[in-house]
């Protein structure tokens, strides 16, 4: 198996398979990652294209990471997603003040659809350094030296991003008792 420093080495040298084998990689998480975040395939999709044309544009340039490239390829999906919705705010969802009479399969589908994108406008109201510690560490199991790397700060400032974060998604989700 080849190191991350082989790949990125080859990579420079624009040997097609180690593009493949980042390609093969690293694309299923930043994709799982752009999913969480942007809530369409579609979206994801694009943004994993142009997270490794992006890439790719780098080592054109003579640029692109010495080492820690899972985390480079992460900072640009997460640019991408912030500059999409810059672009493009996230759009509030109307409710209706009743529900048409449906099977509680569907009744069930809705809820969890509605959860979803609840979790998805809270995680927007967080900073940007917020939501991908959030993100990294939850849902994609990354530990926080790894995290501490990806964004350039101490692994005690990640625990405070985080410990700040799940208050503020608390807050935010979770109702107050009267």
């Amino acid at each position: 198996m080849t190191t991350e420093n082989d790949l990125i080495i080859q990579a420079r040298q624009f040997q097609e398979s180690a593009l493949a084998e980042i390609y093969d990689l690293y694309s299923p998480g930043v994709y799982r990652y752009a999913v969480r975040l942007l809530g369409e395939t579609q979206l994801a999709e694009e943004c994993v294209a142009d997270t490794f044309f992006r890439y790719l544009q780098a080592l054109r340039s003579g640029g692109g990471p010495a080492d820690h490239l899972q985390a480079y390829l992460y900072r640009i999906a997460h640019n991408w997603i912030t500059d999409f919705y810059r672009r493009q705010p996230p759009p509030s969802l109307p409710l209706d003040d009743e529900i048409p009479d449906v099977n509680q399969d569907m009744l069930k589908n809705a809820v969890q659809s509605f959860e979803k994108q609840a979790i998805r406008r809270a995680l927007m109201q967080l900073t940007a350094e917020q939501r991908q510690v959030v993100l990294l560490k939850f849902l994609e199991g990354w530990d926080n030296e790894t995290v501490a790397g990806l964004i350039n700060k101490p692994v005690g400032a990640v625990k405070a991003l985080q410990h700040r974060a799940l208050n503020t998604l608390r807050r935010l989700l979770v109702p107050e008792e009267e």
